[in-house]
C-alpha cells in the first residue's frame, strides 16, 4: 500500500519561505484559517499559537504549500497530494542539504527559469555542465537551502 507523505523543511521564517517556494513551483499556499478558527473557538488552541499572514489566520511558525491540481480538505485547507510543509526552527541552517528539490524548466527555458527564480530571491551558486547531456544550475533559496534548476 502506498503511503501519503509531505516534505518538511526547517526554516527561520516559514511563511516567507512558503511564499518563495509557492511562487517558484506554481503551487498554492494552504489556507488553514477555517481549521485555526474552529480550534480557537473550541478552546483547543490558544491565541499565542496563531498569527496572521497575508490576511489569513494561520498557525504560528508553520506554512504549507500544495500542488494546485491535487485534492485538499476544504474544512482544514490541508492538501492531500504533493505538499511541502515549512516549520520554524530556532537554529540556523548549517552544512549542505542532504535532500534537495530539482525544478525542471520547459525545453529551452532554463535561462528564463533561472532569471525568474533570481527575481523571487534565489541565488545562483554554480552552473554544472554535463557536455552533450546538458547543464543545470545549483541555486539557493532565500534561506540558503540548495536546489537545482534544470
Amino acid at each position: 500500500m502506498a503511503l501519503h507523505w509531505k516534505l518538511v523543511i526547517d526554516s527561520g521564517d516559514a511563511p516567507a519561505l512558503a511564499d518563495f517556494w509557492a511562487a517558484a513551483l506554481g503551487y498554492e499556499v494552504e489556507d488553514p484559517s477555517p481549521l485555526v478558527t474552529r480550534l480557537l473557538a473550541a478552546g483547543q488552541l490558544g491565541e499565542e499559537a496563531v498569527t496572521e499572514h497575508h490576511g489569513r489566520t494561520t498557525f504560528r511558525g508553520y506554512a504549507a504549500i500544495r500542488h494546485p491540481d491535487d485534492p485538499f480538505d476544504e474544512a482544514s485547507g490541508v492538501g492531500a497530494g504533493r505538499r511541502l510543509l515549512f516549520q520554524k526552527v530556532p537554529e540556523e541552517k548549517s552544512g549542505k542539504n542532504r535532500l534537495h528539490i530539482d525544478i525542471h524548466s520547459e525545453p529551452g527555458g532554463l535561462d528564463r527559469l533561472v532569471e525568474r527564480l533570481k527575481s523571487l530571491g534565489a541565488t545562483p551558486v554554480r552552473e554544472v555542465d554535463q557536455g552533450p547531456a546538458g547543464h543545470w544550475w545549483v541555486m539557493r533559496d532565500p534561506e540558503g537551502n540548495e536546489f537545482c534548476a534544470a
